[in-house]
């Protein structure tokens, strides 16, 4: 189940059931199921506390991603900044949407395995945000 949270801010607009079944595709297209995601949507100061908190990371972040998942179920607690996306989106001259996007389906790589802590994973979890993007043409 795919469930969508806000802490101390609005969730941003988006279609909650599109979204979830984009998930579910990206997930099997990686032979995994998903399990109990939730996305958390917060404030840039409630996710550097949980970057703090539990990662012992002194700075702020569009995504902290908590993982659950299983061998063949991806579960997991996405901590989500849309404040620092929108930053982000205007730095790099994207869509607020597109960004968002980009940032939702990062979690959920990050719940199939990938990681993206050397340059070489960045370029390859890149890769696999754009492939998840024309899936459902959130790009065009």
């Amino acid at each position: 189940m795919i469930q969508f949270h806000q802490e101390d801010i609005a969730t941003p607009k988006l279609d909650k059931n599109k979204i979830s079944d984009w998930v579910e595709q990206v997930a099997a297209s990686y032979g995994k199921k998903t399990g109990q995601i939730n996305y958390i949507f917060c404030s840039e100061k409630r996710i550097a506390e949980v970057n703090k908190q539990y990662l012992n990371h002194d700075y702020f972040t569009d995504i902290i991603s908590f993982d659950y998942s299983s061998a063949h179920s991806i579960s997991g607690d996405l901590f989500i900044s849309p404040l620092t996306i929108a930053s982000n989106a205007e730095l790099l001259k994207q869509a607020f949407q597109t960004e968002l996007h980009r940032v939702l389906i990062h979690g959920v790589l990050h719940l199939c395995g990938f990681q993206d802590k050397t340059a070489d994973q960045q370029s390859i979890m890149r890769k696999e945000e754009n492939k998840a993007l024309e899936l459902i043409n959130f790009t065009k």
